[in-house]
């Protein structure tokens, strides 16, 4: 648990008499709250008298003293970072009302709305709520016998009426349970405020016996709440997260936090990261401290996560603060507040040194071939994934590899096209992170809002001393292909495609477990008639014995009779051998090049 008034408490400790702290601490509270500073309309208390049934013991008081005939309390249908309307109201149930232990009636209206009936005098009410809590992931909650994790929006009802106004939030743990974390004010105990509901729902909390780790960035309080059992060595870790952290804020020049939290979850496997105003969800797989790569892979989540305290928490698009939390908040610039973030873990991991600029490299050809080589990403721009993530990206199909791409990935692809094209244009005195610390200054700090899609242009217009309309038309709403070769030979290296001058057999199909997954668009198996969901029984008249043995004596031209099962009936498919349409993007530096291209080089990937 984070002390934000632990400065004031250490320094009377030198002077004060242990009865006499323990005064001042409780003036030191009162007169915070008398001032109002976290007083609200609506108070929380969350606890879990019995965690292994995986429900949390909700009870929202909320003043009705201005209120009329009746007042509303709402379910949030999703939370921000998470692109999905999720309804968490159908964890919801055994909802009352009481008023100083007299029942008051409440009804359900809608699918995430109860509205309470009032009557004359009422000044307060508390609504009772239980919430079933047993999805184990960085955008849900979950509760049983070794720890809590809350999601405030998949756990707390939120009054609109008051969505401005401080919010107050008890937690009562278990009685095994000894520890709180989360980034919200304490105000002593287990006791937190928020100054508004966007602050609420963007505090995430956990609730066990977890490691706490504290350090600081640049003189900032950082904490780690760290649940679950790893072979970590926690004193290097804890130097790389700090690192790390370091390197970030050096993209945009300044750090909005006066603290910051890691919730790190170590799971068998994980799940991914969520990020916050104050601080971000990681659920990493625990095997993964005890490999180079699993390492790398845990501190490219780290940075990621961390850079959105910048990105999309505070550099962010118009559309996404302040939310709506019943629909969808619909933005174009996904690939900008995902894409580019991932583009920046990579860069950031570089810059430390984490992964050897030998290493980025190789990752970078690796990036792009993925992309290049998804048939969606010549079908569905990067703002068209964008403004699609609340009906693509979360539910995908068999045919979405053909349909549409990631914002994620194809972000992070134009995040290095667009670093490298501003490096151009300014002749090495530029580079994408003056992109950020223009954004930030302009509308974070000045205008204290999001940019739109033209300002978003306009930034890398201005940064780069000429017009990115072209860029963005072609490449951003469009899916004109970048000309990576010219890029590159720019900062002195060859971009080459390896399967040019080999011979690889290639049918366009994923099959596993004896079933086809996958059908890729354009290949011999896609037009051969092949179709996900069919049970393969033969192949030339033999078993299956997996693609990659069926494929390994195989050349373009030769021909395969797929027997299937398809809706319980036989059929057959004459599949005719390609070479592989695929890429693998190879990069290497030229032998000698410029002082041109050297100087631009370094601006991309400084001296290491």
């Amino acid at each position: 648990m984070l002390d934000y008034t632990a400065d004031f408490y250490n320094f009377t400790e030198i002077y004060f008499s242990t009865k006499i702290k323990m005064n001042l601490k409780l003036l030191f509270l009162s007169v915070i709250l008398s001032f109002g500073c976290f007083a609200g309309p609506i108070k929380h208390e969350i606890s879990m008298p019995e965690p292994f049934s995986h429900y949390f013991e909700v009870k929202t008081t909320v003043d009705v003293s201005k209120e009329t005939s009746y007042f509303d309390l709402k379910m949030a249908a999703w939370t921000p970072g998470s692109y999905l309307i999720r309804e968490f109201a159908k964890n919801v149930e055994s909802v009352s009302a009481e008023s100083n232990g007299s029942k008051v009636a409440i009804s359900k209206i809608s699918k995430n709305t109860w509205r309470i009936a009032l009557s004359p005098g009422l000044k307060q009410v508390s609504v009772h709520y239980r919430v079933y809590a047993y999805e184990m992931s960085v955008r849900t909650s979950f509760l049983d016998d070794a720890h809590g994790y809350i999601n405030p929006a998949s756990v707390l009802m939120y009054a609109p009426k008051f969505a401005a106004q401080p919010q107050e939030l008890t937690i009562v743990p278990h009685k095994d349970f000894k520890k709180v974390s989360t980034a919200m004010k304490n105000v002593g105990g287990f006791n937190f405020v928020a100054k508004n509901l966007d602050e609420l729902i963007d505090s995430p909390i956990e609730i066990g016996n977890h490691k706490v780790w504290d350090f600081k960035v640049n003189n900032i309080p950082h904490q780690i709440a760290f649940y679950g059992p790893a072979k970590v060595d926690s004193v290097k870790f804890l130097a790389d997260v700090q690192k790390m952290a370091e390197e970030a804020q050096k993209v945009v020049g300044e750090h909005p936090c006066d603290h910051y939290l890691f919730i790190i979850h170590n799971l068998n496997r994980g799940g991914g990261g969520l990020e916050h105003l104050y601080s971000t969800t990681c659920q990493v797989t625990r095997s993964n401290y005890e490999t180079t790569k699993g390492y790398q892979g845990i501190m490219n989540l780290l940075a990621h996560e961390y850079f959105h305290l910048w990105n999309v928490k505070r550099i962010r698009p118009k559309a996404l603060g302040p939310f709506d939390y019943e629909n969808e908040n619909y933005t174009h610039n996904l690939w900008f507040s995902e894409g580019i973030t991932s583009y920046y873990a990579d860069v950031i991991n570089q810059r430390t040194g984490m992964v050897s600029t030998a290493e980025y490299i190789k990752a970078l050809g690796d990036e792009i071939a993925g992309v290049e080589n998804t048939p969606g990403n010549q079908v569905e721009s990067a703002a068209e994934s964008s403004w699609d993530a609340w009906i693509k990206y979360y539910r995908p199909n068999e045919n979405s590899r053909n349909a549409s791409v990631s914002y994620y990935d194809k972000g992070s692809l134009l995040g290095g096209v667009l670093n490298m094209w501003i490096i151009q244009q300014t002749k090495g005195t530029k580079c994408l992170d003056d992109v950020f610390k223009f954004l930030y200054q302009t509308y974070y700090l000045k205008a204290g809002r999001g940019f739109t899609d033209q300002e978003l242009e306009d930034a890398f217009s201005k940064v780069a001393g000429t017009s990115a309309a072209e860029f963005f038309k072609t490449h951003i709403y469009g899916v004109k292909t970048p000309a990576y070769a010219a890029m590159f030979k720019a900062f002195g290296y060859q971009f080459s495609d390896a399967n040019v001058t080999k011979t690889v057999a290639y049918i366009g199909v994923g099959i596993a477990a004896g079933r086809v997954t996958s059908v890729y668009k354009g290949g011999a198996a896609y037009v051969a008639g092949l179709n996900v969901g069919d049970e393969v029984l033969k192949v030339n008249g033999a078993d299956f014995p997996g693609i990659d043995k069926l494929l390994a004596d195989k050349k373009p031209g030769d021909s395969l009779v797929f027997s299937v099962k398809r809706d319980g009936m036989e059929r057959t498919f004459l599949v005719a051998v390609q070479q592989t349409p695929l890429k693998s993007f190879v990069i290497e530096s030229e032998a000698t090049p410029t002082e041109a291209q050297l100087k631009l080089r370094h601006k991309w990937l400084g001296g290491n």
